[in-house]
């Protein structure tokens, strides 16, 4: 058996049958690392010898009849979290040398559950990009085509994950960071519903690890398989300790449905501002084919849809305000030269990134004002639908492009060079709103690249995407290792 190819899940099953230990599927792991990953570079801070002892401890406590959801099963950390001893940078050199003293919230409840981690896996710097290489650790390869990137941020964890380099791992996600590299590497992934997951001890350095409630941005689960995802998240889920669960408990609703041919689902596949290129095309009818032959409802068009260009400029403005809140005074007074330059008219997506780089705190707010009327727009879709399906970017991983000045990068689609940023527009759909989306392989695409897509689901209702996902694993087939 080939364990570094098994899901948690199958892993759990033979640690608990006796076939294997901890022991034994740590130092595997392990040798997978050292073996495959210097032309991929996904783990850029292993932590072996501390894998091993908590592999020895794992083997102990199962010995003891212990028996957690994650007891003694190798995973990754995306390199954002603190893990105490082992450095935090964000991928930023000025913090290279900063070391936590305790472990994120989300890291102690993988240890908690008896997880054996491995090490920490490679981000881009800052993690604003979607790609992943910085100057401490250099850049991380798709492991299909080392040409070609990983994704971004959470690339080091999707491309840990695709070749083997344990069964788990978590990132987190904020412009598509878990869904682009799972959609580029061929795995899954989940963004979990806005606040769901806590998300303390996952700031830049060197801040200090305190309760957040972050705008956009979430953390959730990466893996091989559907079931494995819901398993991860089922770890990490629930209100930090801290502040509201002094008060409250978390209780997830099931899943809409059990069967296939229950599920009414909308297909979307055109963006206003982006087209969709041929190879995502093709997985989003491969998966729209195979949900019309479970016999799910599937539609391609609905007028509850809330408006996609719309969705699109409100989410650069989000996102973008964040991105340029420590900006020194002199660049802020340019932009907001600039900004006041343009048109009344001009609802472009560079329009509204350079608004969100100068909002004022009333325009945040009028802005927020906007987003729940899109978020009631979700709810009246999903009173009529399960779970929207559409592409995570418009096209499979791309070749690395390390421009320094990313506004000047450009993204082909199918021969057509389009603004680099602009493909973020999908990751939007599901995070403006705060609502969860599973990132599901759909099979490779001609040039031999894994293509994937996102079911978006209702607020809360994460068990609902995350059911479809294992659906369709079974009809379409899931991972496949790169050759």
């Amino acid at each position: 058996m080939d364990v570094n190819s098994k899901s948690a899940e199958e892993l759990t099953a033979a640690l608990r049958a006796g076939e294997v230990t901890s022991a034994e599927l740590t130092e595997a792991a392990i040798a997978r690392i050292e073996r495959d990953d210097k032309p991929i570079n996904a783990i850029c801070v292993p932590d072996f010898d501390r894998a091993r002892a908590a592999a020895h401890r794992a083997d102990r406590a199962r010995a003891r009849g212990e028996d957690r959801p994650l007891l003694g099963i190798p995973v990754t950390v995306k390199e954002c979290y603190d893990i105490a001893g082992l450095p935090t940078t964000f991928g930023m050199p000025q913090h290279r040398d900063f070391v936590p003293a305790e472990d994120a919230l989300q890291v102690s409840r993988l240890k908690a559950a008896g997880a054996v981690v491995l090490g920490k896996t490679n981000v881009p710097r800052g993690l604003q990009d979607i790609q992943s290489f910085n100057e401490i650790y250099g850049t991380t390869n798709n492991p299909w085509n080392h040409a070609r990137t990983s994704g971004g941020s959470s690339g080091g964890s999707a491309a840990a994950l695709a070749s083997g380099f344990g069964a788990l791992s978590i990132g987190s996600d904020l412009a598509g960071s878990l869904r682009t590299p799972a959609h580029f590497c061929g795995v899954y992934a989940h963004k979990p519903t806005l606040g769901m997951l806590p998300t303390r001890g996952m700031v830049p350095p060197p801040g200090p690890a305190l309760p957040t409630e972050l705008d956009l941005a979430v953390v959730g689960p990466m893996a091989r398989t559907a079931r494995d995802l819901t398993l991860l998240l089922d770890v990490m889920a629930g209100p930090d300790p801290l502040t509201s669960g002094v008060a409250y408990r978390l209780a997830l609703p099931p899943a809409r449905h059990e069967r296939l041919g229950d599920f009414r689902v909308l297909v979307v596949e055109e963006h206003p501002f982006i087209p969709t290129g041929s190879a995502v095309r093709a997985g989003l009818n491969r998966v729209a084919d195979a949900l019309a032959a479970g016999g799910a409802r599937v539609d391609r068009h609905s007028p509850l849809l809330p408006d996609l260009a719309d969705t699109a400029a409100l989410y650069m403005q989000f996102l973008f305000s964040g991105t340029v809140a420590h900006f020194p005074v002199d660049e802020r007074e340019q932009l907001q030269a600039r900004a006041a330059a343009l048109g009344a008219d001009d609802r472009s997506l560079d329009a509204a990134r350079l608004r969100g780089m100068v909002l004022s705190h009333s325009d945040w707010l009028e802005l927020n004002f906007r987003r729940e009327v899109h978020r009631h727009g979700w709810r009246q879709l999903f009173a009529e639908y399960d779970a929207v399906v559409c592409p995570i970017t418009p096209t499979p991983a791309f070749p690395h492009d390390h421009h320094p000045h990313p506004l000047e990068r450009l993204l082909d689609i199918d021969g057509v060079g389009y603004p680099y940023f602009d493909q973020l527009v999908w990751a939007g759909v599901a995070t403006m709103p705060g609502l969860p989306a599973t990132a599901v392989p759909t099979g490779p695409s001609p040039e031999g690249l894994p293509v994937g897509v996102q079911i978006v689901g209702p607020m809360f209702e994460d068990r609902t995407p995350l059911r479809l996902a294992e659906l369709l694993e079974r009809e379409i087939g899931g991972f496949r290792a790169p050759n």
